[in-house]
């Protein structure tokens, strides 16, 4: 690959080993009934066990590790919907820095909730009226912390490539992979670990359709934007790309789709029913294209990274039947 993608699978090999003593490995489960719903042979990857409930983890403590002493004594800074808020929150606090996150005010209270009890100082803004990277620059004022993006960073992008490695050393080669995509961090990061470990496997990349900026983005090769799309999937709810994760997710990714809330609802009632799975609608996406057949899957080995867990179960009672 080019020196200007910035990151390479001997970053994601790594990274791995850098993340081995925190960081979980965590389980790949099938399903008898999925296989037949869907005539392929599936494989979920439950990021959804990680430290912090999703992969997330993965990428903030590979960043944060990475850090001298005198950057981390500077404290730590992110922005986040509640997944890489709480992983920043807990890696600092496992390596020794203070950390504050930059949070939306309508954030799910349980991930703003789990990010406060890792010990970070959350600071909400109204994403109808400000920006989050602009809260957070003019935070950086006070003492200059380290910002740690979400997703547009090389050692984040390396961080989450570690969950894509461990599924094909634990299964083998896949037909398909099938990955959530929000800012593109764990998207382009898993397409670089297949892209080496299963060279003949096309990584697709999914989106909730009102939030489909990384879709139209791959296929006219210009980067697109929405701002705080309405969508369940509130992971995904990413502006756009960012510089360091398109040009990855143009190089290494097969494909992008996009998949309906009632979709991503239709997918998570077989994860909490069938297979007794707490997942979140980001979490779903994957699955959820399989499901509607956004993605054909028949006869083929497919990879499905089921990103995350962390829902807010009040919330989860008032989603609309499907």
């Amino acid at each position: 690959m080019t020196a200007a993608a910035g990151v390479t699978f001997e970053d994601v090999l790594s990274a791995a080993r850098r993340i081995a003593p925190e960081a979980k490995v965590t389980p790949v489960l099938t399903s008898r009934s999925l296989d037949e719903r869907l005539q392929a042979r599936v494989f979920l990857k439950c990021e959804n066990f990680q430290r912090a409930g999703a992969f997330k983890f993965r990428g903030a403590y590979n960043a944060i590790s990475k850090l001298s002493d005198a950057e981390r004594a500077r404290g730590i800074l992110t922005y986040s919907s509640g997944n890489h808020a709480q992983a920043v929150a807990l890696a600092s606090r496992l390596l020794g820095a203070k950390a504050t996150v930059v949070m939306p005010a309508d954030a799910p209270a349980a991930k703003r909730q789990a990010t406060e009890g890792y010990g970070a100082r959350v600071v909400a803004y109204d994403p109808a009226r400000e920006d989050r990277e602009e809260v957070a620059r003019g935070l950086q004022a006070d003492g200059n912390p380290v910002l740690i993006p979400p997703f547009d960073h090389p050692d984040v992008v390396a961080g989450q490539g570690t969950s894509a490695m461990e599924l094909f050393d634990e299964i083998g080669a896949l037909d398909l992979l099938l990955v959530p995509c929000g800012g593109g961090g764990l998207l382009s990061g898993s397409a670089i670990a297949a892209r080496k470990l299963s060279p003949g496997c096309r990584v697709i990349g999914v989106e909730p359709e009102a939030g489909d900026d990384a879709t139209r983005s791959f296929r006219t090769g210009t980067l697109h934007t929405v701002r705080n799309p309405r969508t369940i999937a509130d992971g995904a709810r990413t502006p756009s790309l960012g510089a360091v994760t398109f040009p990855l997710v143009r190089q290494y990714v097969h494909d992008m789709v996009t998949v309906s809330d009632d979709d991503i609802l239709r997918a998570m009632r077989f994860l909490w029913e069938r297979m007794k799975l707490v997942v979140e609608p980001t979490g779903a996406l994957g699955l959820a294209a399989a499901w509607r057949g956004a993605v054909d899957v028949g006869g083929k080995r497919v990879g499905v990274i089921v990103s995350g867990g962390n829902v807010d179960v009040s919330s989860a009672f008032a989603w609309p039947q499907v």
